[in-house]
């Protein structure tokens, strides 16, 4: 099938075909904003051939709303992205729907039941990055400093790995596809609408700002009892064991100022305020003595801002900084 311009290449006809494919997937499935119309209107006007592409795509996908469409994801959005086999073959199915629903609708509605694996996409920030990813469900999920998940949207459900760091899901309601997060050996299921997981090296941290979440193994060799969190609630996991408690919601909002680019402390002890600021920066606060790690402090400070919590720690509590390389050394 090639675009209805009488003069074009089949090579290049095919080319239209896949980038029209591609174009229509992003509009009728992923976030759209003015910035991508103005992207599209200008394809669109480079050629006739790009327009009736397009437009025979779209008269296409109205004309058969049992048709299951193949997503890709936006550009920019994912390390290495399935394109145009995915895309042509979208083409052609649209076609083929407009041909079967002359011959009838019971042709259009065997093509409903096959649901088409889902592409994965993979986000990732870095050290000291963050993200926000919008879903096409209108749900959001957003990374923190050195975070990677991999995301897998199907018609039957809402699956993302959490490989790494700290994510806070905002889930849109679906019934009929179950929102579920994996974490290492634990499968988190959303039965409300906000919660964050942060995975660590040896153990892993769920906390529910509004809604509730069940907590189960992922596989049958590490089985547990199935834990329901509630708003307010916050569990710890590790290979022996599951300890749930309750934090205020001031605290729970505290651990979350990641969120705004900041680190609030409470009567924090210095090295558990160390710990963190490490995790957004290269550059590492070290300190080694366990007197000066248990001392204390209060304040919001800027994620990224090592040297302003150092002075600000040295002038507090009386303490001394040495650089170490890059690194800042607090003593005595």
């Amino acid at each position: 099938m090639s675009a209805n311009t009488e003069n074009t290449p089949l090579p290049v006809a095919a080319q239209v075909e896949t980038e029209a494919a591609e174009w229509f997937q992003r509009r009728q499935f992923w976030a759209w904003s003015t910035e991508d119309q103005q992207k599209l209107d200008a394809w669109l006007a480079q050629s006739l051939a790009h327009s009736v592409a397009f437009w025979r795509l779209e008269a296409g996908f109205k004309g058969t709303d049992r048709l299951t469409a193949l997503r890709l994801p936006r550009f920019g959005d994912v390390k290495t992205a399935p394109a145009r086999s995915w895309s042509h073959l979208l083409f052609r199915a649209v076609a083929a729907a407009v041909l079967l629903g002359v011959l009838g609708t019971g042709a259009v509605f065997a093509l409903r039941s096959a649901d088409p694996a889902p592409i994965e996409l993979v986000y990732a920030t870095d050290i000291g990055g963050s993200k926000q990813i919008k879903l096409a469900d209108g749900s959001s999920i957003e990374l923190n400093t050195n975070t990677q998940v991999r995301v897998a949207i199907s018609a039957a459900q809402r699956l993302i790995t959490l490989e790494r760091g700290e994510a806070y899901f905002q889930v849109a309601h679906d019934k009929a596809r179950p929102f579920v997060v994996i974490a290492g050996n634990r499968r988190i299921t959303d039965l409300g609408t906000k919660f964050v997981v942060r995975r660590g090296a040896e153990h892993l941290e769920i906390a529910v700002t509004q809604g509730r979440v069940r907590l189960e193994a992922s596989d049958d060799a590490r089985a547990f009892a199935p834990v329901e969190l509630i708003e307010g609630e916050v569990v710890i996991a590790n290979d022996k064991q599951i300890l749930v408690k309750t934090k205020p919601e001031k605290k729970l909002a505290q651990d979350l100022s990641w969120r705004h680019g900041v680190l609030i402390f409470d009567h924090t002890t210095l090295g558990h305020a160390a710990r963190e600021f490490n995790r957004y920066n290269a550059a590492k606060l070290i300190v080694e003595d366990p007197h000066v790690a248990s001392l204390t402090i209060d304040g919001t400070f800027r994620s990224n801002n090592v040297e302003m919590f150092a002075h600000a720690a040295k002038d507090l509590l009386g303490l001394k900084i040495e650089p170490r390389g890059p690194d800042m050394v607090i003593s005595r």
